[in-house]
């Protein structure tokens, strides 16, 4: 069994940001194919191309080869059900990619590679997660993520600012500081879709959901959230997990509320809350995806995690299968 590599999500969206893959998920969700049939559908690539191809994605459990029995030697390909809900998650990257700040990308296109890997990226360097605090240089960056060569943070960077997920800003200091784009807020959709799908259907094989995964969705998506009016407090969400020693740690944010609109979101978890919402990732993903709030426990004035957690759940909409 290999090892998982990277953070949670980004195996998901980097087995769609192949265009052949996207191709051949799409061609699928229509209904089983003939390996002849698929491969003109999906343009025709090299024959050892397309083997290879469905080789893989064969063997991670996404599709079903069934042989013929009208025409000895031949094959039938079709979504398993892990696919058919990977369909799911491609359609939700796909509505983000539609939503890029140059043009409408489409799945399955070099350019929608070129951002997919730029986010993939991003996400697994923490870079995303610097950034979701507050606008950095590359200098800074750099201290914060001593793990990443100069040169090698520097790449991703400009990949990301190529990509429109980030943007140059004005600063106070040395540097010029790199802050979020609108567009690399909305990426938490397929990243929690993605991170779904891989709890879902290979749990032993791609990363948990992590402390950085939880800290970076949060602050990246509660600041453009809104309470219920003339609701204030401060609220806590997190997610609960168990470290190596079984004992339970929460990972989260403390959101700072005046009159139904965030003031404040930060990752230090201290303090009185007034209102609160926690619970393990699964309970998380089951609330926004799909409406079921039985896995958290909800606390205080409700009202102000409530209007938090309906805010959520129309960030993230269900990623349902289909074409």
């Amino acid at each position: 069994m290999r090892a998982a590599t990277g953070r949670a999500g980004t195996h998901a969206l980097s087995l769609l940001s192949t265009p052949l893959n996207a191709r051949v998920l799409r061609a699928l969700a229509q209904g089983p194919q003939p390996l002849a049939d698929l491969r003109r559908i999906t343009g025709a690539p090299p024959q050892t191309t397309m083997r290879g191809h469905l080789r893989t994605i064969t063997e991670t459990g996404i599709l079903l080869r069934r042989r013929q029995t009208h025409f000895p030697g031949s094959v039938d390909f079709e979504l398993d059900r892990a696919g058919e809900e990977l369909v799911g998650v491609a359609r939700i990257l796909q509505q983000w990619l539609h939503r890029s700040p140059d043009e409408p990308l489409e799945l399955g296109s070099p350019a929608a590679k070129g951002s997919i890997k730029a986010l993939v990226d991003g996400w697994s360097s923490g870079i995303v997660r610097a950034l979701a605090a507050k606008p950095l240089s590359l200098t800074e960056l750099s201290r914060i993520i001593p793990g990443l060569s100069y040169p090698s943070l520097e790449r991703r960077l400009g990949a990301m600012r190529f990509a429109g997920l980030i943007e140059r800003c004005a600063g106070s200091g040395r540097g010029t500081p790199y802050a979020m784009t609108d567009w690399l807020r909305l990426a938490i959709a397929p990243l929690a879709a993605g991170a779904r799908w891989e709890r879902r259907y290979l749990p032993e094989q791609t990363p948990v959901i992590g402390k950085l995964d939880v800290e970076a969705a949060f602050l990246l998506t509660v600041p453009t959230l809104s309470a219920h009016p003339g609701n204030s407090g401060l609220c806590r969400l997190a997610v609960e997990s168990q470290n190596g020693s079984g004992e339970s740690r929460l990972a989260g944010v403390m959101v700072g509320i005046e009159d139904g609109r965030v003031v404040s979101c930060v990752s230090r978890l201290d303090g009185r809350a007034s209102s609160w919402a926690v619970g393990p990732a699964s309970g998380w993903l089951r609330a926004v995806f799909d409406g079921e709030l039985d896995g958290l426990e909800l606390g205080g004035e409700q009202a102000l995690a409530g209007g938090l957690l309906e805010g959520l759940q129309g960030l993230l909409p269900r990623p349902s299968g289909g074409a």
